[in-house]
């Protein structure tokens, strides 16, 4: 059995074939953690879990590209995004409800800047709703599903300045989402407590530098992800991604590692269970 830790079945990418996607998904006997980046979103990925409880489970969070509205130049699939303020109080609310597993997923993402604001207000929003998704963590005793990413010139300014963060707040339940960051930057979440996870990224062709974080992340620290419907993994590229293509990023571990597929599925599973106390 393999867990989805980060998929976004709760997108409209899937509204109108969302069932038959969880039917096969579920044939593959796998489980997926749908991560909210919106209220609308969180929401919708809570009524999954509920629907298909111990199968699907919710994460609930605003990701910090919604904080301003902005186009998002992704290329499988663009959008604009809405601006939305982080309402501590109905996020609360949501994320006491049935099948909810993790705060997230939040962060920081300094790719994308959007024209009507400075950078430099641009940051303090985003550090300053990050640190609010790390109180309702707390209060709720709940792990944290972080997104970072930087810009192509400062590749690890946006991670580290999490991290300082993070310290701060003297939280370390968490995992590091789509890891693309320098070996240096993960053995510093990897110390501080984190787990990191990957998606279909590490098999694309001329991923060398993501191969060797690979190898260095200890198997009891690593998860696997779709981040369905985005990043395809290479076998499947230019489609739609789902949860089910996550067996080839299980895949390609286990040839980085030279460790056997049945073994990562197997670590990567205990691990999900361990930090989001999956009841399977």
């Amino acid at each position: 059995m393999l867990i989805d830790t980060h998929a976004h079945l709760n997108f409209n990418a899937y509204k109108d074939d969302l069932e038959p996607v969880i039917k096969r998904t579920l044939a593959e006997s796998m489980k997926v953690i749908n991560v909210g980046s919106q209220f609308s979103t969180s929401l919708r990925a809570v009524k999954i879990a509920q629907a298909y409880p111990g199968q699907m489970f919710a994460a609930i969070g605003l990701h910090p590209i919604h904080l301003h509205e902005t186009f998002v130049d992704e290329v499988e699939i663009p959008f604009k995004s809405r601006a939305e303020d982080f309402a501590a109080a109905k996020y609360e609310a949501l994320a006491k409800e049935k099948g909810v597993v993790a705060i997230g997923e939040c962060g920081l993402d300094y790719f994308h800047l959007p024209a009507s604001v400075s950078e430099l207000d641009f940051i303090k929003k985003q550090k300053e709703v990050f640190e609010e998704h790390i109180t309702l963590a707390k209060k709720l005793n709940l792990p944290i599903i972080l997104h970072c990413r930087s810009t192509r010139a400062e590749p690890d300014r946006a991670y580290l300045e999490m991290l300082e963060i993070l310290k701060h707040e003297n939280f370390n339940r968490g995992v590091v989402h789509c890891f693309s960051a320098s070996l240096g930057v993960a053995k510093k979440f990897l110390e501080a407590g984190f787990f990191i996870s990957f998606t279909g990224i590490i098999t694309f062709p001329n991923t060398k530098s993501l191969a060797e974080v690979v190898k260095s992340v200890p198997l009891d620290k690593l998860m696997v992800e779709t981040d369905a419907p985005y990043l395809a993994p290479q076998a499947v590229r230019g489609q739609r991604n789902e949860p089910i293509n996550v067996k080839y990023v299980a895949e390609r571990i286990a040839i980085i590692k030279d460790l056997s597929y049945e073994e990562v599925e197997r670590q990567t599973t205990e691990n999900a269970v361990k930090l989001f106390k999956l009841t399977i």
